[in-house]
């Protein structure tokens, strides 16, 4: 089993890096557009908790 999870681990690198590689417009707005949804997660605790302290 664990050998199975190594194999899944190295495509999913793989396919990454040829994705980087190949079309690295496309992999720079990927990774901002994850950023920015983390971004706005934090933005919307750090909204709720200031709202329940006044």
């Amino acid at each position: 089993m664990k050998w199975i999870k190594r194999i899944v681990l190295a495509l999913v690198v793989i396919f990454a890096l040829f994705y980087l590689f190949t079309r690295p417009t496309d992999a720079a707005d990927a990774v901002r557009g994850a950023f920015g949804a983390v971004g706005k997660g934090v933005d919307s605790v750090m909204t709720f908790f200031t709202s329940l302290a006044a």
